[in-house]
Order: structure tokens, then C-alpha cells, then sequence
């Protein structure tokens, strides 16, 4: 750790929630300065290791021409981005070739290749290419479109975005499931006209605990210096939700899934940060790939807690320093728990489904919380009070 305590440059994490805070505690694991750009009040300042982007005014991370203007005032000689949001990490691709490009570091791949991962249709696309598996899905640009999907010959049907961050903000959700035909056709119609680029997705059969994520950094040399594994257990909300309990697995149980997306970052050159989230086929047990994060993720302080600090490693990589290979024998069965979405999932669950009672609160008691801890208390209160007080406000 002595090593670790010798970083000078700081670094500045470019989000807001969860993630961010996630972010702010890697780094801080690891030994460096961090300030945050994130709107005021957000969960991260609750944090006892926060500290606004130094100047007269701390840049909120909005994003821009007004950021460009916050970094050029930046009272800072150098200084590491790293993003917790798609929109800033393919914003951030274009600052090195920017004035600000010697001053601000970040590790990073092309813009081109980020469009590519997190455009879902150019995603679809690029995995054909390469014969990843992957659900069965079809682009919509028209009523034509809709004509031409074997619709009859699909399992269960959903509409999902291109752009799954802009669709999540406006519309609260992740996609949205069709039935027939005609449902397709409505619903594609009512949010085309609200701007969207959609996509018709045929729905992966499964449980939950059929998710799995691997998670990792490619450095500037195209080597893996880590790698995380971890399966879902509980989601929130049901279907297009995100984990509220899973934990770590190791390695050789996707070993599928680490060649598949090793073969993806090499054809994408990829450097950086990623999380892929997979689905195991409950038809043919295929693992097929839903979608990769190009920045860090929410549950990305449970790996670096596991010893998988993809945050350290994008610090390092950035700056041309040597990158931290991280152990392939991290703890296995290490949980971590949203636990307000997980008491939800768990009472909405039939006993048959969720197992014994008494084993879940073993889950618990174990587990790495989401944003409470013992050593940086104050963002877990802070959200548990306002969830308190939406209730009370409920009630009245």
C-alpha cells in the first residue's frame, strides 16, 4: 500500500449516484486525490472522501462547450478523467485532440469504437460480423420494418432503444414488451414520435441467476490486466431492472463469455474500462452477449473490493504508467446487495421462487452493501432518510 500512497496527480470522476460514488471509493482504495464533477446535493457529496472540482466554481459534469470552459479554468496542471455515464465517456473522446488535451488524461478507446458498443444497432451489427451470439433483433426506421420481423417465429418480444441511457431518463424504463403485431406497431409509432431510434428484441428465456457479467480493463497494449465475474441472483424491477443481489463467480464458470469479449475489444481495438452483461439461454444454454458498458458500471466498487480496481488500472493506464495486473483468484461467493430494491424483490418473490428466508438474511449479513459503509456512512443515510421520507409522504 505503500507504493499506492505516492500518486500525485489527481483524478476527476465525471458522474452522478451510485456509480460515481463507487468510483470516488475505488480510487480512494487505491491511494488517490479525487475530486468529483456532479450536481450539488447529489448522493457522492454525502460521501466523507467528496471534494468539488477546485476553482471558484466547481463543474457540475455537465457536459459541453460550459465543461470545456470549467477545464480551462481549472486551477489543475494535469489531472485523470474517468466516466461513470455513456454520454461523458464518448464525450470524452474527443478531448485529446483538444487544447486540453495535455493537461487531462483519460484511457480511453476511439470514438468510433464507442459508438459502435453503445449504439445497439450498430452493436447487433458488429457481432454478426464476428458470430458472437446474441438475441435475435431488428432495427426499426419504418412501418416496413415491422412488416418484415418474423414476429410469429420469436419468443417473447420487447422494443428497446438505441440509446439506452437518453430512453432510461425520458421514459423511466428499459424497454417495453409487445405482444402482437399491433402492439409492436403502436408503441414503436407513440415513441418514434418522441425522437427515439428503436429496436425489436426478442427476450432471452431465463431466470435471473441465468445473467452474468464479466467486468475488466484493457490497457493501452490490448492486454487484460483484469478481470471480474459475477452472476445475478435478484433483479429490480423484474425483467429489465438491474441486480439487486448477485455475487462473484470465478472465472472458468464463463469462460465462453471471456472469449467472446475478448475477441470483441481486439476487432474494436478497445481500450478502457467495460462490463458485459450476458444471458445464458435457457433453450439451448448459449451465453449470449445483451449489451457492454463502455465506462465504469454501477456495482464497480464491489470489484475493486474483490481486488479487481478497473478504476486504479484506468488511472495508471492513462497517465503511461504501468497498470496493475489484478489476481485471477479473487474471493468466490462474495455478495453484494442493493438492499432497498432487494427487500422489494424479495417480498414480491413466492417462497418457491426465492428459496428459505433464513438464507437470504445469510445473504445479507454477508454481503458488500451498495452505498452504505461503515467507514463512509453518510451517503447510505442520506439515501435511507429520503426513502423514509417518500414513504411517510405516501401514507399522508
Amino acid at each position: 500500500m505503500g507504493e499506492l500512497r505516492q500518486y500525485r496527480v489527481p483524478a476527476i470522476v465525471l458522474g452522478r449516484g451510485a456509480t460515481a460514488l463507487g468510483i470516488l471509493r475505488c480510487l480512494h482504495i487505491a491511494g488517490i486525490p479525487t475530486y468529483v464533477a456532479c450536481p450539488a446535493g447529489d448522493l457522492t457529496t454525502h460521501s466523507r472522501w467528496f471534494r468539488p472540482t477546485p476553482g471558484s466554481a466547481p463543474w457540475d459534469g455537465t457536459l459541453g462547450s460550459q465543461a470545456y470552459e470549467a477545464l480551462r479554468h481549472m486551477p489543475l496542471d494535469q489531472a485523470v478523467l474517468i466516466p461513470g455515464a455513456d454520454d461523458a465517456a464518448l464525450w470524452l473522446t474527443d478531448l485529446p485532440q483538444s487544447d486540453l488535451g495535455a493537461r487531462f488524461s483519460l484511457s480511453t478507446s476511439s470514438r468510433e469504437t464507442q459508438e459502435i458498443l453503445q449504439d445497439k444497432a450498430r452493436f447487433s451489427a458488429h457481432l454478426d460480423t464476428l458470430g458472437i451470439p446474441k438475441p435475435r433483433t431488428y432495427r426499426i426506421d419504418s412501418v416496413a420494418d415491422i412488416e418484415a420481423i418474423p414476429f410469429e417465429s420469436l419468443d417473447r418480444v420487447f422494443i428497446k432503444p438505441v440509446n439506452s441511457q437518453q430512453f432510461s431518463e425520458v421514459t423511466g424504463v428499459k424497454g417495453v414488451w409487445v405482444k402482437r403485431r399491433e402492439d409492436l406497431r403502436e408503441n414503436w409509432q407513440r415513441l418514434h414520435t418522441q425522437g427515439f431510434t428503436l429496436m425489436a428484441q426478442e427476450y432471452v428465456p431465463g431466470t435471473p441467476a441465468d445473467h452474468y457479467f464479466v467486468d475488466g480493463f484493457r490497457d493501452r497494449e490490448g492486454v487484460l490486466t483484469g478481470l471480474f465475474a459475477r452472476q445475478r441472483i435478484r433483479i429490480s424491477p423484474p425483467d429489465f431492472g438491474n441486480s439487486s443481489y448477485c455475487h462473484s463467480i470465478p472465472l472458468d464458470q464463463v469462460q465462453a463469455p471471456i472469449e467472446y469479449m475478448t475477441a470483441l475489444l481486439a476487432s474494436l481495438q478497445y481500450r478502457g474500462i467495460f462490463s458485459a452483461e450476458f444471458k445464458r439461454d435457457a433453450r439451448d444454454g448459449v451465453f449470449r452477449i445483451l449489451e457492454v458498458n463502455t465506462r465504469a458500471w454501477t456495482y464497480v466498487e464491489f470489484a475493486a473490493r474483490c481486488g479487481v480496481n478497473v478504476c486504479e488500472m484506468a488511472y495508471q493506464d492513462a497517465l503511461g504508467l504501468p497498470v496493475t495486473r489484478a489476481p485471477a483468484g479473487y474471493p468466490v461467493g462474495a455478495g453484494c446487495v442493493d438492499l432497498y430494491r432487494d427487500l422489494s424483490t424479495v417480498r414480491a418473490q413466492p417462497s418457491a421462487a426465492r428459496g428459505p428466508m433464513i438464507k437470504i438474511l445469510g445473504q445479507w449479513a454477508s454481503a458488500h452493501f451498495h452505498s452504505f459503509r461503515l467507514d463512509d456512512p453518510q451517503p447510505g443515510l442520506r439515501f435511507a432518510g429520503q426513502v423514509i421520507s417518500q414513504q411517510l409522504k405516501r401514507r399522508r
